[in-house]
Formats: structure tokens, C-alpha cells, sequence
């Protein structure tokens, strides 16, 4: 499986916290029915409201994981990401 990383904005502004969480509850349900599955996710204080790391089977699969957080009202930019060591072997060969 490949690992990703998604950067969330939350579009508008957030009238309910306990929603807001709620719906973050959700994200392992929806993103489950794509062969997906979230690893982690951390709320941040920055440009981007929540990090969200998950693994796909595929770049597909990924992608279709995002629409689904998407539609939880979040605005995203996923990116495919690699451990160091596996960078490291790739740059040595």
C-alpha cells in the first residue's frame, strides 16, 4: 500500500465544533469504502486547519478517498509520500 498525506481546510466557518469533530469521527468510514484506511490525522495551527495520513492500494484509490473527505465540507491537497529510508534507496541507485 502507498501512504498519503492530506492537508484539510475547512470551508466556512465552523458553527459547531462538536460537528466538526463528528464528522472528522467519520472520515475512517468513508475513505474505508475505497480500500483506504487513515493511519493518523492532527488538527494544526497554520495555512491548513487538519493533517490527515493515510494509506491506498493506489493512486486511484487515493484519489477517490479524497472526494470523500472532500465531501465532508473540507477543502484538501493530498500528496503521495515515502519513508526516508526508501527515499534514500531510490536517490543510490
Amino acid at each position: 500500500m502507498a501512504k498519503y498525506v492530506s492537508l484539510v481546510k475547512i470551508r466556512g466557518s465552523v458553527q459547531n465544533a462538536q460537528k466538526l469533530a463528528s464528522a472528522l469521527g467519520n472520515l475512517s468510514t468513508e475513505v474505508a469504502e475505497y480500500e483506504a484506511e487513515i493511519e493518523s490525522s492532527y488538527a494544526i495551527l497554520g495555512e491548513y486547519d487538519f493533517m490527515v495520513i493515510f494509506d491506498a492500494p493506489d493512486r486511484n484509490a487515493a484519489f477517490r478517498a479524497s472526494i470523500a473527505i472532500e465531501n465532508q465540507g473540507l477543502d484538501m491537497q493530498t500528496m503521495e509520500i515515502i519513508p526516508i529510508e526508501a527515499f534514500a534507496n531510490l536517490v543510490q541507485e
